[in-house]
């Protein structure tokens, strides 16, 4: 699709409808919007190109805008393929055109395309280097590990445009009207695929903080032109690892269905004895990286799981993996196991909590005993307490 956001700027980006795994790992059954931009002044600037997937699209998309004219510069703000694709065609087809880059996207030109763009073609930048193209001007950040090291931010200073690369992004096809709106895709695109970066965040925020932000435009998902303050808080929220709401996440997960039980239960007694959210995940079943989502959401979290070949079931090692890997803190933690004749998951889900940071374990940790009895409910109720005081 081709749009004029601003007198000037246009969007030239797609959707795909058909992707059902980003990045071969995130589900996405309303798609995914692949963005990119130009900018037609004096001179051309096109912000990022797409995925191969998309290519034809926005090459007619490109051709419109141009009208005849060539681009005098492509700004690649991040090298992932899915904004790359088309690089190195671009650097092919339009051989006056300048690449502007970060210092490290030119060293990975060379490993995606095979051979290295010569000097002569490509304009290093760093923060606040400035690319005047007529009456729009263009100023670059750096922004490192948001979520690959290369990454740029440009903010075009006549309109207040930011475009913030895969910050501020949410999965979901432009075409798509999302009833939960901007938040709720753009928690799960966030925490999975850039919560691990959250001081890097930070600093971004902190360089971003003495410009004027109209709208911005992310390389995924709408753009975002009002209550900017909103965004910009929420990422501030997010990347400080501070809890967004309060309330209980319950994972769970289990081999016979008492751990299950347990789990159910206490959600039940949760709800009986106050008003406090609660959210529960059956991590056999339901998305592994909605479950990542609500982990860091919630100021409390209570992880069910049964032994299994003298460890933690693997559903939920698996879980606590991908909390640990991208640096899950800062929250209280509550475990139930179960075990037949040995039962050791409690022991090493506690060990896995502890070892993140600022890690506080609420006690006491609960142990089923095969089937939940009498004096397993007693013990959850004790849990119930400690959890919402």
């Amino acid at each position: 699709m081709k749009k004029e956001i601003r007198n000037g700027i246009y969007y030239i980006g797609a959707d795909d409808r058909e992707l059902d795994l980003f990045e071969g790992q995130y589900e996405t059954p309303e798609g995914i919007s692949y963005n990119s931009h130009v900018i037609v002044d004096e001179k051309i600037a096109v912000l990022d190109t797409i995925d191969g997937r998309k290519a034809e699209e926005w090459k007619q998309n490109l051709a419109e805008v141009l009208d005849g004219r060539e681009p005098d510069y492509l700004v690649v703000s991040h090298m992932e393929p899915d904004h790359s694709a088309l690089v190195k065609e671009m650097i092919d087809t339009y051989t006056a055109m300048k690449v502007v880059c970060s210092v490290q996207a030119v060293k990975m030109m060379a490993r995606f395309f095979g051979e290295a763009i010569p000097a002569d073609r490509i304009v290093t930048v760093k923060d606040n280097d400035t690319l005047a193209l007529g009456t729009h001007t263009l100023q670059f950040f750096t922004a490192a590990m948001i979520h690959w090291p290369e990454v740029i931010m440009s903010y075009e200073q006549k309109e207040g445009i930011l475009f913030s690369a895969d910050a501020f992004g949410k999965f979901g096809a432009l075409s798509y009207n999302d009833p939960e709106g901007w938040a709720c895709e753009a928690r799960r695109y966030y925490f999975n695929i850039v919560g691990k970066y959250g001081s890097q965040v930070q600093v971004v925020l902190k360089k971003l903080a003495g410009i004027d932000i109209k709208m911005i435009c992310p390389l995924h998902g709408p753009v975002l032109d009002e209550n900017i303050g909103y965004y910009i808080q929420t990422y501030d929220t997010w990347s400080a690892y501070r809890p967004e709401d309060e309330g209980i996440f319950i994972a769970y997960c289990s081999l016979h269905g008492n751990t299950e039980e347990a789990a159910q239960k206490l959600a039940e007694i949760i709800r009986e004895k106050s008003n406090v959210k609660i959210s529960i995940s059956d991590l056999r079943r339901d998305d592994l990286h909605e479950a990542v989502e609500d982990a860091f959401r919630y100021d409390r979290l209570v992880l069910a799981a049964p032994t299994y070949d003298a460890g933690i079931m693997p559903v939920m090692q698996d879980f606590i993996h991908h909390l640990a890997i991208k640096n899950y803190q800062n929250r209280r933690v509550a475990i139930i196991d179960n075990g037949s004749w040995a039962p050791v998951a409690g022991k090493k889900m506690r060990e896995a909590m502890e070892a993140m940071k600022d890690i506080t374990i609420v006690e006491p940790m609960v142990t089923v005993e095969s089937t939940v009895k009498a004096d397993t409910i007693e013990k959850l109720n004790t849990l119930a307490e400690a959890l919402i005081n």
